[in-house]
C-alpha cells in the first residue's frame, strides 16, 4: 500500500502471477481542515488514519490473494456503512488489545514487581519492559512465514520510497542500491512514542501525587496514561517528520539509530517480484497527482 497527498494505491500479485491494483482518492482530514493540521492534532489523527487504513489494506490484499478479482457481474452491491463499521470495529479490537498489551500489561508488570516506586523509576522500567515486549512480539512474528513475507513487503515499500525520494525512475533495478531501513517507518514511531512516554508519564503520574496526595494505583495510573497517550502520539509524529527533514545530520542519525535497528527485524531483503509490486503500487498513488514524474 502506498499513499499520495491525494491519492492511496494498494497493489497485490494474484496467484496466476498478474498484479491487480486498486486505486482511490484519498485526502488526509489534516489537509481539508486547517484546525486538523496544526503540529501534534496531525499526528493524532493520522495515526487514527493510517491505522482504519492499514486495516483495510490487509482486508483487500487477503481477499485478493485468496479469491482474486470479482467480476463485475458478479459483484455485490457495496454497502459503504457496513464496511466502515467493520473497519471501525476492527481499529477498536487493535487499540483495545494494543493498549492492554503494550501499556497496561508493563504497568501491571512493574507494579507487582514493586522494583520502583519513584514516578521517574517507575516509568523507566515499564518503558522498558514495553518496549522488551514490542521486540519479542515482532521477533516471534517474524519466525512465522507469512508474517517473514509480510515484512519482505515491508522492505520493498521502504526500497521504492528511496528511490523515489532519489529521483530516480521507478523501476526494479532503481531499489539494488537502497537497505530496507528508513527514518520513517512506524516502527521508529512506535520506539519514539515509547521513549517519549517515559518522560511524559513520569510528569503525569508526580502531577497525579501532588494533586490527589498520593500515587496512582495501576487503574489509575494506566487512566491518566490513556489521557496523555494522543498527546505523546502527536509530538512523536512531529519528531518523526523532523528526522525525515534532517536525518543526515550527526545528532539525527544517533537518535534514530534505535529505530533503524528494530527494522532488522519488521524488515527483510525482498525479491524482484516483491519489489514490482510496491513499484506498481507507488507509481499508482502518484500518477496524476503534483508529485507524477511521468512513465517509468
Amino acid at each position: 500500500m502506498m499513499k499520495s497527498p491525494e491519492k492511496v494505491a494498494t497493489s497485490v500479485r494474484l496467484s496466476d502471477g498478474s498484479i491487480v491494483t486498486r486505486t482511490e482518492p484519498f485526502i488526509s482530514l489534516t489537509r481539508r481542515r486547517k484546525a486538523f493540521g496544526l503540529p501534534i492534532i496531525r499526528g493524532i489523527l493520522s495515526f487514527f488514519e493510517m491505522l482504519a487504513l492499514g486495516i483495510k489494506t490487509l482486508n483487500y490484499s487477503a481477499e485478493m490473494a485468496t479469491t482474486g478479482p470479482i467480476p463485475e457481474k458478479h459483484k455485490a452491491t457495496p454497502d459503504s456503512g457496513k464496511t466502515n463499521l467493520a473497519i471501525a470495529m476492527a481499529v477498536v479490537i487493535s487499540l483495545g488489545l494494543g493498549l492492554a498489551i503494550f501499556f497496561f500489561l508493563p504497568i501491571l508488570v512493574t507494579q507487582l514487581l514493586s522494583i520502583e516506586k519513584k514516578a521517574m523509576g517507575f516509568n523507566l522500567v515499564a518503558g522498558a519492559i514495553r518496549v522488551l515486549t514490542f521486540i519479542a512480539y515482532v521477533w516471534t512474528l517474524s519466525h512465522f512465514k507469512d508474517f517473514r513475507r509480510l515484512f519482505e513487503y515491508h522492505g520493498a515499500e521502504h526500497k521504492s520510497i528511496f528511490a523515489f525520494e532519489a529521483d530516480m525512475p521507478l523501476v526494479i533495478e532503481s531499489t539494488h542500491r537502497f537497505q530496507t531501513f528508513h527514518p520513517r517507518c512506524g516502527t521508529s514511531f512506535i520506539l519514539i512514542v515509547a521513549v517519549l512516554a517515559i518522560i511524559t508519564y513520569s510528569i503525569s503520574d508526580t502531577f497525579f501525587a501532588v494533586v490527589f496526595g498520593h500515587g496512582p494505583n495501576v487503574f489509575e495510573r494506566f487512566a491518566t496514561h490513556l489521557v496523555f497517550l494522543p498527546l505523546v502520539a502527536g509530538v512523536s509524529f512531529e519528531l518523526l517528520k523532523l528526522s525525515g527533514k534532517t536525518r543526515n545530520s550527526a545528532v539525527t542519525r544517533i537518535l534514530i539509530a534505535p529505530g533503524l535497528w528494530i527494522q532488522r527485524i519488521t524488515t527483510r531483503e525482498p525479491s524482484d517480484d516483491q519489489v514490482e509490486v510496491a513499484m506498481t503500487a507507488l507509481r499508482s498513488s502518484i500518477e496524476g497527482t503534483s508529485l507524477d514524474i511521468g512513465p517509468a
